[in-house]
């Protein structure tokens, strides 16, 4: 009874994260301290640029996501420079020109959303918080193409900043480099 106890929870702990990794508790904290510090200075550097161009939207809600990418996992291909700042610029375009063309929020979401991942395949660019991103300009009524460059662009392009200053003082490569 015992022995077929424990092969169970070997079996569906898959399913309650048995599958990730172990993460050494000094990673851990210097993940979190990464993005706490790295988000703390992304915002509080937009909301100043926000508040000097006369503009609402400083803040990229996705950032959050992002920001999971660039401190706790440098070395993913998602959470590259080019990947963080193309695909959240690119996917905030696709969202807003579907806007523009498709009036029904059921039908442009979707379509946002799975437009911008072919476009983020076509330039290599896959980030997954930027299919967010798209959702975000269709659910917010963004129709403003500037928003796709401030504060999507200028928020990712900060966040790969920190995230590289950071993560190199802290002893971690970030960019990676291609081998």
């Amino acid at each position: 009874m015992k022995q077929s106890f424990v092969i169970l929870v070997k079996k569906y702990s898959f399913y309650f994260g048995g599958d990730q990794p172990a993460v050494a508790w000094a990673e851990r904290l210097r993940s979190v301290f990464g993005a706490f510090i790295g988000l703390a200075l992304v915002l509080t550097v937009a909301k100043y640029l926000g508040e000097l161009s006369g503009l609402d939207e400083w803040l990229m809600a996705s950032l959050g996501a992002s920001a999971l990418l660039v401190f706790a996992l440098p070395q993913s291909p998602m959470a590259q420079p080019w990947a963080v700042v193309a695909g959240n610029t690119l996917s905030a375009l696709v969202g807003i020109t579907v806007l523009h063309l498709v009036s029904e929020p059921l039908l442009a979401m979707p379509l946002a959303a799975s437009l911008a991942i072919m476009g983020m395949f076509i330039l290599r660019c896959l980030h997954p918080p930027a299919a967010a991103v798209a959702l975000i300009v269709v659910l917010g009524h963004v129709t403003h193409y500037r928003y796709a460059f401030f504060p999507v662009m200028v928020d990712s392009i900060l966040l790969v900043l920190a995230g590289g200053i950071y993560s190199n003082l802290t002893g971690k490569a970030y960019p990676n480099r291609p081998k």
